[in-house]
């Protein structure tokens, strides 16, 4: 069993808000829940009322309540939720109206901004006014193009009040990568910023935007802040209007229109392995309800506390983050390159902003721990009670790094979920200690076990991570799937009636779960998603290229993009090419879609249907076997793929 580096004080875990949660359950089911591993097998076992309690523990405001909690239990997907409940999901954030701080903002140039909860109700009702004037309303598609700002958090919430359905990216996409994700969804309205910042760069992005507007079907209005340059000219932008235009009336207040509780909310993105990004919707009284759970059961996070993640609003933990308002917490944001001007520039944000829980991902602490800095010995970190950590597994030595060099008296919560389920399987608890290497424990009234390929259940052994119940915040469905088949594929064609995430988990002796990685081939460097057909898409645009392959690579702890390529005879794979391919990936998807190695080969191999198999080529490069090759059309292809000296270094 891995040592304990951290345990609750037993007073902690009494004041924890799940304590609570936990004696009003159990007097609910008429039985005694003695510890959190009774309360997870109760709330596994008793769906819908644990769900309900949920509902009654976070103060759900609705205008119509629900007829039924849970509807086809046995059904998955096809479970029914909170049948007849009306809702709206910013009057459940925007909870409070006064003069207390609701958003703090920082940014690399060094500005700050703060807003009280009054300033942020009256900024969502002067954007809500000016999005339905442009025509939204229920239903109706908002898609930002936004930094991790304020404005950001004012336009979601102005489009969620309307009962209207958003999507973000951040500003560093390029064109072709915006236009697959919102081109699916049609956006009645884009709201934008004209440029952002990152490691000392000023990034100008209205020649981008003004592609994009071009574009997109159907599109009403640009609201464009000039986040960059407030003198920004936006007149090569269609349909632009400066978000500094519009009227702010400090009285005026949300209207809320109450929708169902399946409405979609939110519209997140998938890797896009086999294609363009699956649009995923999540509904508004699922999100509503889980990340509830998640913020005041697992992180028991309170009122007035200061919650921060570090994350950009192309990933769902910006989403996740957000929620943390219906918590009546301070959301403190930050916007630009976390190592600049060095790696003390978030630690320093959490002292001086008093920061309690501190999120940020696997690859950020350990990319801390290399740089030789010990944030405890610069900065008084006294408020600080919990970090976070997510998008690839923490390392054991990561554990040891926090606990030495960051604050030896705190919670370190791994966490893992996705944008899948917009939130968490795995994740931290208040009640339990915390183990060198493990995440803690499984997600409350999530039914999550680990499974060997047979559909057997595993002990202290690698296997598949599933979830072998419904839950309230599974998918609506995805964009542009009327049948449903392109979801039932994603997640329920591997075990029938069963969620597959396709994850490599471990449930350990003490209750914990470790993530070893990846079982499917999307691509997950530094804990982004990444889809190899986004990547594809661009380098087979290159002359020289016939095709290409890309795989993840375990490397220093986290994965790095390794692209092969098969190149037209007499070609060679020279330092002109390698930057040519790299900077078309980077200037049309991200930067992060950008190769860490980009590798020569003869040959790609394939299935006899002409598919490229980039599980066989990752399994290869690691050392291990490759099942079923007789499906292959060409297994010697795989040879070249072994001992390969570029991948050493």
């Amino acid at each position: 069993m891995n040592p304990i580096m951290w345990k609750p004080e037993p007073e902690a875990m009494q004041s924890a808000l799940v304590w609570a949660f936990k004696d009003r359950f159990a007097a609910k089911l008429g039985t005694d829940l003695a510890d959190w591993d009774a309360l997870w097998q109760a709330s596994v076992d008793h769906p819908a009322a644990f769900w309900q309690a949920v509902w009654e523990d976070g103060g759900v405001i609705f205008e119509t309540p629900y007829r039924e909690v849970l509807r086809h239990p046995e059904r998955m997907p096809g479970a029914i939720w909170f049948e007849g409940a009306r809702l709206n999901f910013a009057r459940n954030l925007l909870r409070r109206d006064d003069a207390t701080p609701a958003i703090i903002a920082a940014g690399e140039d060094g500005r700050r901004t703060e807003l009280s909860w009054q300033d942020l109700q009256a900024r969502v009702a002067a954007l809500e006014a000016e999005l339905a004037e442009a025509g939204v309303g229920v239903g109706d598609r908002v898609a930002g193009i936004v930094a991790n700002i304020p404005e950001a958090v004012i336009a979601m919430l102005a489009t969620a009040s309307l009962g209207a359905t958003w999507s973000s990216c951040s500003p560093d996409f390029g064109v072709q990568g915006i236009l697959d994700r919102f081109g699916q969804i049609e956006p009645k309205v884009l709201i934008a910023v004209d440029g952002y910042h990152y490691a000392g760069k000023r990034l100008d992005i209205r020649a981008k935007l003004a592609e994009v507007a071009q574009a997109l079907a159907g599109l009403e209005r640009v609201i464009v802040h000039r986040y960059l340059d407030a003198a920004a000219d936006l007149a090569a932008i269609p349909k632009a209007k400066p978000w500094d235009e519009i009227p702010l009336d400090a009285a005026a207040r949300p209207r809320f229109t109450a929708v169902p509780f399946d409405q979609p909310l939110y519209v997140l993105y998938s890797s896009g392995t086999t294609g363009k990004p699956k649009a995923i919707v999540h509904g508004t009284g699922g999100v509503l309800l889980q990340h509830l759970k998640e913020h005041r059961l697992h992180g028991d996070l309170k009122p007035g506390e200061r919650l921060f993640y570090f994350t950009t609003c192309g990933w769902m933990m910006w989403n996740w983050l957000v929620s943390g308002l219906a918590c009546e917490a301070t959301l403190v944001l930050f916007d630009g390159s976390p190592f600049h001007p060095g790696p003390e520039r978030l630690f320093e944000l959490a002292a001086q902003q008093g920061i309690n829980v501190f999120g940020t991902s696997a690859k950020y602490i350990d990319a801390v721990k290399k740089s030789g800095y010990r944030p405890k010995a610069h900065v008084d970190l006294k408020d600080l009670r919990a970090i976070l950590s997510t998008g690839s597994p923490l390392l054991p030595e990561s554990f040891d790094f926090v606990y030495d060099a960051i604050k030896d008296d705190l919670l370190l919560g791994s966490i893992s979920g996705g944008t899948d389920i917009v939130s968490c399987f795995v994740l931290n608890s208040p009640l339990l200690p915390v183990r060198r290497g493990e995440i803690q424990c499984r997600g409350l009234g999530m039914a999550v076990d680990v499974w060997d390929d047979t559909g057997r259940p595993l002990r202290g052994q690698k296997g598949e991570l599933v979830c072998t119940k419904p839950f309230p915040v599974m998918p609506v469905g995805f964009w542009n799937d009327p049948t449903g088949q392109r979801y039932h594929n994603a997640y329920f064609s591997r075990f029938s009636g069963v969620w597959w995430h396709g994850d490599y988990a471990e449930l350990t002796e003490g209750g914990g779960l470790i993530i070893h990685g990846r079982s499917d081939a999307v691509l997950n460097p530094g804990g982004v998603r990444i889809g190899t057909a986004e990547i594809y898409r661009q380098v087979e645009q290159i002359d020289e290229v016939l095709e290409a392959l890309c795989v993840g690579q375990n490397w220093e702890g986290d994965v790095r993009v390794v692209l092969f390529v098969r190149l037209r005879p007499g070609q060679e794979l020279d330092e002109a090419l390698i930057d040519r391919i790299k900077r078309r990936i980077r200037d049309n998807t991200t930067p992060r879609h950008v190769p860490a190695r980009i590798v020569q080969v003869s040959d790609v191999p394939r299935t006899l249907s002409g598919k490229i198999v980039e599980l066989a080529v990752r399994d290869v490069i690691h050392g291990r076997d490759v099942k079923n090759t007789e499906a292959l059309a060409n297994p010697e292809a795989l040879d070249q793929f072994r001992n390969l000296p570029e991948l050493g270094g």
